[in-house]
């Protein structure tokens, strides 16, 4: 099976085409073509994803990674009027996506592809969007079927994927009951997976996400966007130099649920900054060292009871934020003291948002949900597991 995904839900413009062979779960991918497109440097004047702005590039960039992907052959066969004016209606909000869409398309050749996988949330619903209508353009000029993907299954999936071959992945077999702890700029959650695609949020955070917690620490600390990767390095300078770390509290540590709350954590900073007569460099690096630690002890902490309470055997750590050298190196030592669980934790450049992963994800949902009306997706900025 062929699928070509497509994945805009916040700052990346992604694109992959995979070959699938195998039967769930032993399956092998054969990656054709994965292509992404960061907008961090644009958002970084802002401190943060600026929608609107995210939506323009996509319109921008769609079309020129799809050309990059595709091995296309120019045709002098015409799409007929009524999918011409299908896709028009679908793409009106996007005129430039359009204008490039009615420029390239109709000049190439059907692609060999099977499916259509597309991000449907969560995230930006203006950047969703984007990509939800260009699948849809796409699924009608080609009648090809479009399987939804939820953007938080395919970051497990990411970390489920080994390398097979220089261009080849397979999906690790997993003893179930798994918990998955999925961290990002937009999502904190602990999940329990009882079997493939069944999920079961557990816990969440009650307010900013880590990684929207790390990107607001560094702003106090006068640091560049996107922020995770900046405190990491701070803090890893401090232990270079052997800093002291300021005292953070770690909030609801404790607690007996599995949610999470990093709004205090981030506001003990700000006062903790308010009280310095000056933010030195040293003092910076002591600060993001203390926050490393404090956000990575109470995740650590959670999914270890986590697992200990529903019998689990895997962990499952996902989303942006699990590029973070500390917090990938506290879980490794914790399940290496453990010594009967199994960790999976993405490649790095597999960590961030990226279309491999709805294409994976895509081709377990398309082989057990055989039927799907790609008519009626729309964006779902807030869509759960």
């Amino acid at each position: 099976m062929k699928i070509l995904a497509i994945e805009t839900s916040c700052d990346e413009t992604a694109i992959s085409i995979i070959d699938a062979q195998g039967t769930m779960p032993e399956v092998e991918f054969d990656v054709l073509a994965n292509i992404t497109l960061s907008q961090a440097k644009l958002h970084a004047e802002y401190g943060g994803v600026f929608p609107n702005l995210a939506k323009r590039e996509h319109c921008k960039n769609l079309i020129p990674i799809l050309k990059q992907a595709l091995d296309s052959k120019s045709t002098s066969e015409q799409i007929s009027t009524e999918k011409l004016e299908k896709v028009k209606i679908m793409l009106e909000r996007e005129p430039e996506l359009l204008k490039q869409f009615l420029e390239f398309i109709p000049t190439i050749e059907k692609p060999n592809i099977d499916i259509i996988t597309v991000t449907k949330g969560p995230g930006l619903e203006p950047a969703l969007w984007v990509g939800i209508n260009f699948a849809k353009a796409l699924s009608v000029v080609w009648d090809i079927r479009i399987v939804p993907i939820n953007h938080m299954e395919g970051h497990i999936f990411a970390a489920l994927l080994d390398k097979a071959g220089s261009s080849k992945y397979r999906v690790q077999n997993i003893e179930f009951p798994a918990v998955a702890l999925l961290i990002s700029g937009g999502h904190t959650e602990l999940v329990l997976m009882k079997d493939w695609l069944k999920y079961e949020v557990i816990g969440q955070t009650r307010d900013d996400a880590v990684g929207e917690a790390f990107d607001k620490v560094a702003r106090m600390l006068g640091l560049p966007y996107p922020g995770g990767p900046e405190i990491s390095k701070l803090a890893e300078e401090a232990r270079d130099r052997d800093i002291p770390p300021h005292p953070l509290p770690r909030p609801m540590i404790g607690t007996e649920d599995y949610d999470f709350s990093f709004s205090g954590l981030k506001t003990a900073v700000l006062y903790t900054v308010k009280k310095l007569p000056q933010l030195t460099p040293k003092t910076k690096a002591s600060i993001a060292l203390e926050f490393e630690k404090a956000v990575t002890e109470v995740l650590l902490k959670k999914t270890l009871r986590m697992i200990e309470e529903y019998g689990a055997k895997t962990i499952i750590l996902g989303g942006g934020v699990s590029a973070n050298k500390r917090i990938r190196e506290a879980f490794k030592n914790a399940v290496e003291k453990t010594g009967d669980i199994a960790l999976f934790i993405p490649d790095s450049t597999l960590s961030t948002d990226n279309a491999l992963m709805i294409a994976t994800s895509g081709y377990f949902r398309a082989e057990k949900e055989k039927k799907s009306n790609g008519e009626f997706i729309t964006a779902e900025g807030n869509l759960a597991l």
